[in-house]
């Protein structure tokens, strides 16, 4: 019971301590190149309209975060693997890389990765369209903006006049 007593008054310093360079990953899971890839791609899933886009809100680091810290090694090299495969895809298709594609044609790549026979393409592409998807609806924004997220929800309003009984 003291430990339990002891951990929870320690917890609110330590939450407090957590800022965005220390819940950075430790290393970075992809080189360049392969970022570059993963920013475009989560861009071309969730564009910037009147909100921001999946890019402005920083999903890609919320998706390196999520494969390395919650995925095992050969889900992190299928995702490797499968960022430079999309890369491979536009060249064979447009003749110049995904980050240099326009709007219709990173759709379409990303329309051959969903169909394709590969199975490690399809689930590629399905993991990272399903943390895009989870990190774009948990940033702050949204969940503050549209979801009307109460950190304490039911305020407490002290000192209120009570209601004139009925007469």
């Amino acid at each position: 019971m003291a430990l339990l007593a002891g951990g929870l008054l320690a917890l609110p310093a330590w939450a407090n301590a957590w800022t965005r360079s220390t819940v950075a990953a430790n290393h970075a899971l992809l080189d360049p190149t392969q970022a570059e890839i993963l920013t475009e791609l989560v861009d071309t899933l969730i564009p910037a309209s009147d909100t921001p886009g999946a890019k402005a809100l920083n999903v890609p680091d919320f998706v390196q975060k999520m494969v390395i810290d919650c995925y095992e090694p050969a889900v992190q090299q299928q995702v490797k693997d499968g960022l430079l495969a999309v890369d491979a895809v536009a060249k064979v298709s447009f003749g110049s890389s995904f980050s240099t594609c326009d709007t219709p044609q990173r759709l379409d790549v990303l329309k051959q990765l969903e169909v394709s026979p590969d199975q490690n393409r399809k689930e590629f592409y399905g993991l990272i369209k399903n943390l895009t998807i989870q990190g774009y609806t948990t940033s702050e924004y949204v969940m503050t903006k549209y979801l009307n997220y109460s950190m304490i929800p039911g305020h407490y309003y002290g000192c209120v006049l009570a209601p004139l009984a009925a007469k």
